[in-house]
Parts: C-alpha cells; structure tokens; sequence
C-alpha cells in the first residue's frame, strides 16, 4: 500500500546514489501491541482513510511527541483502573454467567440422585448441623456427602459396617485390673 504525502526528502544509498524516499506523516496513535519482542504502533496517517491505517514498528517512527502523549495518556488510563475499585468490579453482564454457573451446580444431581450404587463410607462430619456420610460410589472415583438419614434408610447395611469398624470396647473390670496392678 503507497502512502505519499506532498514532502520527499532525498537520501543517499549504501551505493552513494542519491534516491527519493517518500516521507508519511502520522496523524494519530490509535493502539500499541508488543510483536515478536517489538514495540508496535497502530498509526493514523495524515491525509489518509481509517482504512488505511497500519501497525509500524517503533524503530521506524520519527515522531517522539505522538509516541510520549499516547504512552502518557496509556500510564492514566492505567492508573485509573488500578486506583478506583469501582471500575474493577464486574458488571452485570459478568454476573449472569456465574449465576448460571451456581444454578448448573445446583441442579447437578448429587448423592443418590446419580442413581450411583454406593460402595462404602469414607468419613463422617456434622459441621453443616446435620450428621453427613461422606459416601465413596461403586465404578467410580467420586464421593458425595450425604445425609445421614438418607443412608440410614437407602444403604443400612454400609452405614452398619461404618460404625462397626469405628467400634471400640471398654471393659471396665479389664480397666480396673490394670490400673489396680500398675500401683502395686
């Protein structure tokens, strides 16, 4: 794409011939984008369409002004995002997505909802107020918390062999005897 503006300034090549180099003058600095490690702008020129607009590297630009106001004006816009909270918080459009995100979650089934055989009980918790199972499924590596009174009644036989192996004895005659035998 040839870009001429009314000024050539002559130059001399490697060879020591005299040629016409066509000089272009930007207008405006509309965007920067760093490529392949290089500084680049996206220039406005002088007497040109918006459609003639280019991305040049910053080694070829001759217009330090241009360059130091847009940077300037790129520093304030920055700082301003990172000084007033406001601006960083999401809008309502970003919101409907996590809502969406939250409904998905809840409508997942969970639990004895999937329909899953349930194979053992991992742990127990009551932090929610209410006794939990953590119940291991049958074929697959995941685990549900479950409510106790479903188990109870879904898997007696699991819940069972759940408190089975958590079971201890005490004797208190077996307790007397040792500490009966330790003070003597």
């Amino acid at each position: 794409m040839s870009k001429k503006t009314d000024s050539k300034t002559p130059s001399v090549n490697a060879a020591g011939e005299s040629e016409t180099e066509e000089e272009y003058s930007v207008e405006k600095i509309l965007d920067r984008r760093v490529k392949n490690g290089k500084v680049e702008y996206f220039l406005k020129w002088k007497g040109y369409s918006d459609e003639d607009n280019t991305w040049e590297p910053e080694d070829n630009l001759d217009c330090p002004e241009l360059i130091n106001a847009y940077e300037e004006n790129r520093k304030k816009k920055e700082n301003i995002k990172k000084d007033d909270p406001k601006k960083r918080k999401s809008g309502p459009s970003s919101e409907k997505p996590l809502k969406s995100i939250k409904k998905e979650e809840q409508q997942k089934p969970k639990g004895f909802q999937r329909s899953l055989e349930p194979e053992r009980i991992i742990g127990a918790t009551d932090s929610s107020g209410e006794l939990m199972f953590l119940m291991k499924w049958a074929g697959t590596d995941e685990a549900d918390l479950v409510p106790a009174r479903e188990a109870n009644v879904k898997c007696p036989q699991i819940v069972i062999e759940f408190y089975q192996d958590r079971l201890t004895w005490h004797n208190s005659s077996t307790d007397e005897d040792v500490t009966t035998q330790s003070k003597a």
